[in-house]
């Protein structure tokens, strides 16, 4: 995977890391819950859209239907081969509640479905801030596992190993995590590189 390709994945901004606390010393945030999951049947997606209005199904366009939920503020992909993506969750509670919930719409609206779904935690999405000015420069020579481009990105992507998880760092002290899979290992990893660093001196407090 390449620079540009890690900037798409990581779509953040400086001035869009908030919300959804799940530690307030290190202001750590999940913004986003992805989730699969399976019904083990096939799905006849065109019936689903004659029953719901608020869905979109445009199969020329994409294969799958997109089903919205309102509470909780969520939307679910739903293919035909009974797989399903839910997206915009703020917890993995919440993520399972949002599938299940639209499975029971789907049966309340006359889908069958014969089995419960199969849901899959696949990323988590979080935010934090670290309340120090961190030196990205020097982090990029020192760490291991980086990468920066100032003149692309103002952020330095580092891939951490244990646990395996892609930090998106800005020199405000604010970063992303994305590729966890539980909650616990965001702050784990967050934690972590906290600790390295301050290990290293690569991050100043006023």
């Amino acid at each position: 995977m390449d620079f540009e390709e890690d900037l798409d994945e990581l779509d953040f901004d400086d001035e869009d890391l908030n919300r959804n606390e799940i530690d307030q010393d290190l202001n750590i945030s999940i913004e986003n819950v992805v989730a699969s999951a399976s019904l083990g049947q096939t799905i006849d997606l065109l019936s689903i859209m004659k029953v719901f209005r608020n869905v979109e199904y445009k199969p020329k366009q994409f294969p799958g239907l997109v089903f919205r939920l309102k509470r909780p503020k969520t939307a679910t992909l739903i293919f035909g081969s009974g797989k399903m993506v839910c997206t915009g969750a703020k917890s993995e509670k919440m993520a399972k509640r949002a599938v299940n919930k639209v499975v029971r719409k789907l049966k309340n609206g006359g889908i069958i479905i014969l089995g419960k779904p199969t849901i899959t935690i696949q990323n988590i999405v979080a935010s934090a801030n670290l309340h120090g000015k961190i030196d990205l420069e020097t982090a990029a020579d020192i760490m291991e596992n980086v990468m920066y481009e100032p003149e692309q990105f103002p952020g330095l992507i580092y891939r951490m190993g244990d646990p395996k998880v892609v930090m998106l760092l800005f020199a405000s002290g604010k970063l992303v995590c994305t590729g966890a899979k539980y909650e616990n290992m965001v702050k784990e990893a967050v934690e972590k590189l906290n600790e390295t660093l301050q290990d290293y001196d690569l991050i100043y407090y006023d």
